[in-house]
């Protein structure tokens, strides 16, 4: 299927992917699992959760392979990879997207997050969004990729228990690491939405060490103070139109990423937000982080790629 692994899509903590193709000429991506001992559970995790998945923002699995101790999914490819390689490409890059399409893709994500929250006949908490994991088809329509960290909940139930944080380091919600900011439950996924959402409107990462000045360090609370007071935002090479987008999606970002899981929206809310025409959204508060409680447990398998900071 795919000629013994010759072309490779990329790598995560997972294992790697690579693209193949069926007998009937269809092509698709097969990601074979690394760690046989750590990827066990989340192979079976990620089969009985996909499984169950039909829709058009939700990457569709096509079927799985096991052979001794060597396991692979196989899915549908999708020709335009990640969506990290494009909100974090210079805008003179052939690979950049405009704000406009790139908000497009936002309401894609919410919409296929807010099916999995609430279109199954299960709940299916994510617990790993974040760009490496929205996948772009050719016409760049995203779906949502990578259920190994996902656990499924009873409709009627919110609360759920976890041994061990799961995500990646920069988009993780407080709640995972800290007892005293919240129960754990779907708004993880509306936080980790958010972090995401205010990548994209700004294309750049949240977390930037190297800023020149100590207040851009962490964009989030940066973007917060100039809303706050009144100041515009501006975006070089964005039009008017596209700026008022970005700031549109910059404050739905700062409500999904409030502290507090009660103080989020739910992720149809979010999704009404971002599909209002003209209304003037209301900035929420200021995010802030509590740090009295240490962190619980270590992180689950996602790529640590930003430092998850106060």
């Amino acid at each position: 299927m795919t000629q013994k692994f010759k072309i490779k899509l990329g790598n995560g903590g997972y294992g790697s992917v690579f693209k193949g193709q069926l007998q009937s000429g269809r092509n698709v991506a097969v990601k074979l699992l690394g760690n046989v001992k750590s990827s066990g559970q989340d192979f079976v995790n990620e089969i009985v959760t996909i499984g169950r998945i039909h829709h058009v923002n939700v990457v569709r699995l096509i079927g799985f392979c096991v052979e001794g101790s060597k396991r692979a999914l196989i899915y549908e490819f999708m020709s335009n990879g990640s969506l990290e390689k494009y909100i974090f490409s210079p805008a003179e890059e052939s690979c950049s997207l405009s704000c406009k399409d790139l908000y497009a893709i936002s309401l894609g994500v919410a919409r296929g997050i807010e099916y999995l929250h609430n279109g199954c006949n299960m709940k299916i908490l994510h617990f790993d969004i974040k760009p490496h994991n929205i996948l772009l088809d050719e016409n760049f329509n995203p779906k949502v990729s990578d259920f190994g960290l996902a656990r499924l909940s009873p409709t009627d139930k919110s609360i759920v228990s976890l041994t061990a944080a799961r995500g990646t380091i920069g988009y993780m919600a407080p709640e995972l690491f800290y007892r005293n900011v919240g129960t754990i439950s779907h708004k993880a996924d509306v936080y980790s939405f958010g972090m995401l959402l205010m990548e994209m409107a700004s294309r750049r990462k949240n977390l930037n060490a190297l800023a020149e000045q100590s207040s851009e360090i962490y964009f989030p609370f940066w973007i917060y103070d100039q809303l706050h007071d009144g100041r515009e935002v501006t975006i070089e090479n964005d039009t008017n139109l596209e700026m008022k987008l970005a700031k549109k999606m910059m404050i739905v970002a700062l409500w999904c990423i409030q502290t507090k899981p009660e103080d989020r929206p739910s992720m149809d809310k979010v999704l009404e937000m971002l599909e209002e025409e003209d209304g003037d959204l209301q900035i929420p508060n200021k995010p802030y982080f509590c740090l009295q409680d240490e962190p619980e447990s270590e992180v689950g398998h996602g790529d640590i790629n930003s430092s998850w900071t106060s």
